[in-house]
């Protein structure tokens, strides 16, 4: 069976001490993998669903085949898995911060995410995702400006509570702007949130994106035995 609790990694890094923990639910009878920041959760492997969500909600609203993708925040993985499941996409894009979770999944530690790593489609960026979107880089040092179909992001608990205060200046109009210059025509930028819809964020989107949607994606919660709910925010440039 294993360690009842087993610290997988721990690093020191800006924003606070990120670690992987993976510990055996006894009530539950399960493997339970979580990411905490200092003393904060921040996901957990008994919640995926939102996250799987951001990715088939996401390239639900793009159109056309052969689709390049950005996942903003790699985490466990598992909206990026879910975004390699869509038989279009060409290629997909990970930006993410940290290199330690980078690391996780290339060592394999995360057995539901296996095959992330080694998929030809992938490729890692360690990079902060808001420095990409305010830089004149954009997210692929490789190609300087280049566009993509999707962009799905999740790194902050919400527009209103971010992990760190340089990334807040991304969700007002003017840095909203800033990301749909990156998308191509008729690109989507996809948006995960643990709070219920926001109607001043969703009026930021509106003045940026032609069509805003936000859509509430509830899932069962075992650890109260009832249910929760996440947000997701679907926006796109043309009509």
């Amino acid at each position: 069976m294993g360690a009842r609790f087993e610290e997988l990694a721990w690093r020191e890094t800006p924003i606070g001490a990120i670690s992987l923990r993976r510990r055996r639910d006894p009530a539950l009878q399960v493997e339970v993998y979580e990411v905490k920041l200092d003393d904060e959760y921040l996901m957990s492997s008994l919640f995926p669903v939102a996250e799987i969500e951001l990715a088939r909600l996401g390239l639900a609203e793009v159109a056309g085949d052969s689709l390049d993708v950005v996942v903003g925040g790699l985490g466990l993985g598992y909206t990026a898995c879910a975004a390699l499941g869509d038989p279009r996409v060409r290629s997909l894009l990970v930006v993410e911060a940290i290199e330690d979770v980078i690391d996780w999944h290339r060592r394999g530690l995360l057995p539901f995410a296996a095959g992330l790593a080694e998929d030809p489609r992938t490729r890692f960026v360690q990079a902060d995702f808001f420095a990409a979107v305010a830089g004149d880089t954009g997210f692929d040092t490789e190609t300087p400006g280049r566009r993509f179909d999707a962009v799905l992001l999740d790194v902050d608990h919400s527009p209103r509570n971010v992990l760190h205060p340089s990334h807040a200046a991304f969700y007002p109009p003017a840095g909203l702007r800033r990301l749909a210059a990156l998308l191509r025509p008729e690109g989507v930028f996809a948006l995960w949130s643990d709070d219920p819809p926001d109607a001043e964020f969703t009026g930021a989107l509106t003045e940026v994106f032609a069509s805003v949607r936000a859509h509430v994606v509830p899932f069962a919660n075992p650890l109260t035995g009832g249910q929760s709910a996440n947000t997701v925010y679907v926006a796109r440039t043309g009509p």
